[in-house]
């Protein structure tokens, strides 16, 4: 695994654990060797961890909409800023420029960003692994009802089971570079 794509949000949020999560994420990818790619915002969480990156050493590619540039949120000393036209587009390079996703706390961007990601793996466009680092439980409504699928029928058992969820930055990088090395199924329903 070289480079893990972070899903975060363009704000703060309320509790003080998040920026923590972030900056301590950024730094544990920098000290391990691991290069970021993420939106390519200044602000909120995205910024923090870019900046925890950078200040430590390490490599992040920025992919951000023009009409985002346009508004002046484009962070301006990453290694690579690739700015494309859709947000779609953003997605896809994303995913072309990573070896796994990680989602930290974030609004309904992130959320897209993780299930479209998860469904181009269910689809086979790709086999990466995607994790979520749960800080303070903020994901704990989502695995939730995660779980609640599974047990209603609309998901499998092995699909549902794809989502790594960790609480601590250490066990969520593990368990992608784990993930990435490991065979990955073509397909599970």
């Amino acid at each position: 695994m070289k480079r893990i794509a972070v899903y975060c949000g363009s704000s703060m949020g309320t509790d003080p654990a998040f920026a923590a999560i972030a900056r301590g994420l950024g730094r544990e990818m920098a000290r391990r060797g691991l290069g970021l790619v993420y939106g390519g915002g200044k602000r909120g969480l995205m910024g923090v961890v870019a900046d925890a990156v950078l200040e430590a050493g390490g490599e992040v590619h920025g992919v951000i909409p023009q009409s985002l540039v346009d508004l002046e949120v484009a962070h301006p000393g990453l290694t690579a800023l690739h700015t494309v036209t859709t947000m779609h587009e953003r997605k896809a390079m994303m995913t072309e420029l990573t070896d796994s996703f990680v989602a930290l706390p974030g609004g309904i961007g992130t959320f897209d960003e993780l299930f479209e990601a998860w469904t181009w793996n269910a689809l086979g466009y790709h086999a990466k692994p995607f994790a979520l680092l749960n800080v303070a439980g903020f994901w704990d409504g989502l695995i939730h009802f995660l779980d609640h699928a599974t047990m209603s029928g609309f998901m499998s058992p092995a699909r549902r089971a794809q989502l790594i969820v960790a609480d601590d930055i250490g066990e969520a990088i593990d368990r992608l570079d784990d993930a990435c090395t490991a065979a990955q199924p073509k397909m599970v329903w």
